[in-house]
C-alpha cells in the first residue's frame, strides 16, 4: 500500500504535490518522493521518512515545473528500505520517464529475467516498481514510430504491460515532452481516482490514490479510473482515456475499507466512512445473537480507524460509548512499523488509557482488525492496568489468516495470529476475556450496502482466494522462505533494534 499523485497544472506544482503527500501520509510512512517536469528536465527528490522530514525548503525550491508526480511508500515487507528504493523511479531510454506505483507485482522474478535476457534493460534495485517502469519503457519503445509518441501508441504500450504484468498496480508516470500517464491493473485491486480544476489559464487534472486528496487540494472529483483503463493528459490539458485490458473486472481490496483508506474518501463509488458504520451494525447483530445476556458496561474504540464501527455498535446495542484512549498523533501507525520489537514498543508511546473510563468496568474494545496480535495484546493489558474488571475484544473484520501479496504487509502466515488458531486460542493469546470477529459475508454486505453494483472483492487475506489466479502454495512458500533468509542475514544482534525482514518481490508497495 502506497499513496500516489500525478498532476498537470497551470502553475508550479511542488507545493500542491507536497500538500497531497501530507493528505495521503496514512498510506505510507517509510519514504516519500516528488518528481516535477520543467520543460524537458525532471527534478527529483526522495528519501526515507515522513514527507515533512524528507522535504526542506531548498528541496522544494528545486522542484520546479507545472507537472509532476509524488509518492509515499509503505514498507510492505516490514523492511527498512534503502533510500534508493524510494519512489518515483526514473529511466531515460527511450524517453525520460518517472513512475510511482501502488501495489505489488506477483511475477517480478519472471519479468526481471525477461528484462535482462530479452529486453536488454538493466534494473538497479529489488523494487518491482522499477521493474514495472522498465517494462513500460520497453513497450513504449516497441510501439513508437520514429521515436514519437501519441495517445494511441501510449495506450498500445499499456495494453502490453497489462499482458506481461501480474498482480496489483495503480500507476502514475510522467513522460518528458508528452504528459501524464496513469493506469490501473485489470482487476482494479488498488484504488485510483481523477479530478479536475477549472482555472483562468485552463483546466488542470489530478490523479490520486484516494478522493480525499482531490477534496483537500481543490479539485472536483470526476470518477474512479476503471480497472485496466489508462488515462493520458498532455501538457496542453487534453485528456485521453482508453480501456487497455482484454478482460477487466473490478475487484477492489476490501481491506481498504476496513483499515487502509481515510474515512472521508470515496473508493469505487463507496464511502469508506459509511462502510465502517455498517460494519459496526453487523458486528452488533452478531454479538447480540451469540453473546445473549452480555454484561458489557461500555464500548471503547481503539483509535482511529475503528471509531465509526464502535460508535454504531454501541448505538445499536444501547451501550454507552466512551473514548478510553488518547492517541499521540506524532507516532506512526503501528501496523506499518517494520518489525515486532519496534511495533510493540510504539504501542505505549502511541496510546494512553483514560483510567476513569476503565476502572471497575466490563469494557468492550473495538478494533478495525487483528493482524499480528501484538498491538491487541498490549492494548488489552493497558485496559487491565487502567482498572478494567473484564476486557472483551471485538474485531470489525474477520480473522486475517492468509498472506496478502497485493501490497499489504501480511507476507508470512507465521506472522498472522489467526493462522492455525481457533478464536478461543486467539482470545487467550491477546489476553482478553472474550473475543468476537466479524463474519466475512457480513463484511462484504457492509461494503455492498454502500454500493450494490460491486460484484466481487479481493478478500484474499481473509479467505485465501487470490483473484489474479497465479498464487500457488509454492509461490507463498518461496516468499516466506526468502523473508526468513533475509531476516536471519540482517537481524541485529541487539534484540531491541528494529527487525530488518525483507521479503522477496515486495519492496515497493
Amino acid at each position: 500500500m502506497c499513496g500516489i499523485l500525478g498532476v498537470v497544472a497551470r502553475n508550479p506544482v511542488n507545493q500542491l504535490l507536497y500538500d497531497g503527500l501530507q493528505v495521503l501520509q496514512h498510506r505510507g510512512q517509510d519514504a516519500a518522493g516528488i518528481a516535477t517536469l520543467e520543460g524537458n528536465t525532471f527534478h527529483l527528490h526522495k528519501g526515507n521518512g515522513l514527507a515533512h522530514d524528507v522535504f526542506r525548503t531548498r528541496n522544494m525550491r528545486a522542484l520546479a515545473g507545472n507537472a509532476g508526480i509524488a509518492h509515499v511508500r509503505y514498507p510492505t515487507a516490514g523492511s527498512a528500505v534503502d533510500h534508493n528504493e524510494a519512489q518515483p523511479f526514473y529511466v531515460n531510454s527511450p524517453f525520460g520517464i518517472v513512475l510511482g506505483h501502488n501495489g505489488n507485482l506477483t511475477n517480478t522474478a519472471q519479468l526481471q529475467k525477461e528484462l535482462f535476457l530479452d529486453d536488454l534493460r538493466h534494473v538497479n534495485t529489488n523494487s518491482d516498481s522499477e521493474v514495472l517502469l522498465n517494462v513500460l519503457a520497453h513497450e513504449l519503445q516497441r510501439e513508437c514510430k520514429q521515436f514519437r509518441l501519441d495517445p494511441g501508441t501510449i495506450f498500445a504500450a499499456v495494453s502490453t504491460v497489462h499482458k506481461r504484468c501480474r498482480g496489483a498496480y495503480s500507476v502514475v508516470s510522467m513522460i518528458a515532452g508528452y504528459g501524464l500517464l496513469a493506469f490501473r491493473d485489470q482487476c482494479g485491486i488498488r484504488p485510483l481516482v481523477i479530478g479536475s480544476n477549472e482555472t483562468e489559464q485552463g483546466i488542470e487534472y489530478l490523479v490520486a490514490s484516494e478522493s480525499v486528496a482531490l477534496d483537500t487540494l481543490g479539485f472536483r472529483f470526476m470518477r474512479d479510473i476503471a480497472p485496466g483503463e489508462a488515462v493520458f493528459i498532455d501538457f496542453d490539458g487534453k485528456l485521453y482515456s482508453k480501456q487497455c485490458a482484454e478482460a477487466p473486472a473490478l475487484n477492489p481490496c476490501i481491506f481498504e475499507y476496513v483499515y487502509l483508506a481515510r474515512p472521508d474518501s470515496m473508493i469505487d463509488g463507496i464511502s469508506v466512512y459509511e462502510t465502517r458504520l455498517n460494519m459496526g451494525e453487523y458486528l452488533a447483530d452478531k454479538l447480540a445473537r451469540e453473546w445473549g445476556q452480555h454484561d458489557i458496561d461500555v464500548v471503547i474504540p481503539i483509535p482511529d480507524s475503528s471509531r465509526p464501527s464502535a460508535l454504531q455498535l454501541a448505538n445499536r446495542l444501547g451501550i454507552p460509548f466512551r473514548e478510553g484512549f488518547v492517541k499521540n498523533r506524532y507516532i506512526g501507525r503501528t501496523f506499518i512499523m517494520p518489525g515486532q520489537a519496534q511495533r510493540k514498543k510504539s504501542v505505549r508511546q502511541k496510546l494512553n488509557a483514560i483510567s476513569v473510563e476503565f476502572k471497575g468496568k466490563n469494557v468492550l474494545l473495538v478494533d478495525d482488525s487483528i493482524v499480528r496480535g501484538t498491538t491487541s495484546r498490549e492494548i488489552v493489558q493497558m485496559a487491565r492496568d487502567a482498572g478494567a474488571r473484564k476486557v472483551y475484544f471485538a474485531s470489525a473484520a474477520p480473522p486475517v489468516k492468509f498472506p496478502n501479496v497485493y501490497g499489504i504487509d501480511m507476507p508470512s502466515r507465521h506472522d498472522l495470529i489467526a493462522t492455525g488458531r481457533t478464536d478461543a486460542e486467539i482470545c487467550s493469546e491477546i489476553g482478553a476475556d472474550r473475543l468476537i470477529y466479524q463474519d466475512l459475508e457480513d463484511l462484504k454486505a457492509a461494503v455492498l450496502k454502500a454500493n450494490p453494483a460491486i460484484e466481487r472483492f479481493d478478500c484474499s487475506c481473509f479467505d485465501g482466494v487470490y483473484i489474479t489466479g497465479d498464487i500457488t502454495p509454492e509461490y507463498l512458500d518461496r516468499v516466506e522462505a526468502a523473508r526468513g533468509q533475509s531476516k536471519a542475514a540482517q537481524l541485529p544482534e541487539d534484540d531491541d533494534q528494529m527487525e530488518l525482514d525483507l521479503a522477496m518481490s515486495a519492496t515497493s508497495m
